[in-house]
Parts: C-alpha cells; structure tokens; sequence
C-alpha cells in the first residue's frame, strides 16, 4: 500500500509515518468549558461563554473573548457541543447550536415535558474548515419565560473539536 501526503515545495510536515502508512501528526483538537455561571436569556440565540479550556492543543480557541475555535490546518472536524440549563419548565423547548462563520451550521433540541426539570442539549456536525478564516462558535436557545442559567461545570456544559481528516 502507498501512502501519499498531500503538499507542495512550501509545505512542511511535522508528524511520523508508521509501518502501516497511517499518517500521524499533532492537529488542532480543544474541549473548552464555562468558568462561571451565564444567564442565557428567553427566545435569544446566545453565544455561550466557554472561558476555560481542558485542552486546546494548537491553540486555535479563544477562550478570553471571541469564545471560538478557528483551526488552522484545512479539513473536516468533528464538532460537539453540549449545554445545560436549570430549571425549564413543561413543554419548554432549549436549543444547542453549533455556528460557522456566524451563521447556524447545525442544532440540537431538547423538549422538556412533565413538570420543572433542568435541560441538557447536545449537537455534533462533521465542519469543514478551510484553515485559515474559517471558526466554530456555540449558542443556547430557550423558550422559558425568564433567564434560565447554564452552570459553570466542565461535565455538563462544554464544547470540543478535533481533525477528522485534513484536506
């Protein structure tokens, strides 16, 4: 089997290839979370504040003030987001949504029902990212009455990515 990398006379490869030819190479990955609690208000797409990172291994999301991952080498990601919200009451719905390039790319829904219960949403995509301009961002969505709070936990309200397959 021959295995092909993808390049020109600039192009500069900083991994290994192994007996088997799979490639392998540090790529962008990150998990980022909220550090505090957000007030995500009712009926408003609102982008979600993911202040402190588990792991941003090329440092490609900005986790002190655009709260976005813009990787910079060309490909497909895996994209993940979860969000979670105190206290929606029956029949409410809440939203996760995973942005690119400021325009909603995919979501999640969750429909609450049978009385006053917290929420969690989930969405994933599969996101072309071309390496240079293009970014990911997270928003929430609910249709309580009020301000509903997403916690300042890692292990309920998070996003992350990683390279599925560079181009």
């Amino acid at each position: 089997m021959v295995t092909a990398i993808k390049g020109n006379d600039t192009s500069t490869f900083g991994g290994d290839v192994d007996v088997t030819g799979n490639v392998i190479t540090d790529a962008p990955a990150f998990r980022a979370y909220p550090s505090s609690t957000q007030a995500i208000p009712t009926v408003t797409f609102t982008k979600m504040v993911l202040n402190a990172e588990t792991f941003d291994t090329d440092n490609c999301f900005d986790s002190s003030t655009n709260y976005r991952f813009t990787p910079t080498v060309e490909g497909y990601y895996n994209v993940n987001v979860a969000g979670y919200l105190q206290s929606l009451g029956d029949n409410d719905t809440h939203l996760v949504s995973i942005y690119k390039n400021g325009t909603e790319y995919t979501r999640g829904t969750q429909i609450q029902h049978g009385g006053s219960a917290d929420s969690v949403c989930v969405a994933t995509a599969l996101v072309y990212c071309n390496g240079t301009t293009d970014y990911i961002e997270f928003y929430q969505w609910h249709s309580f009455g009020s301000n509903r709070t997403m916690l300042a936990q890692s292990n309920t309200s998070s996003a992350s990515a990683h390279l599925a397959r560079a181009v």
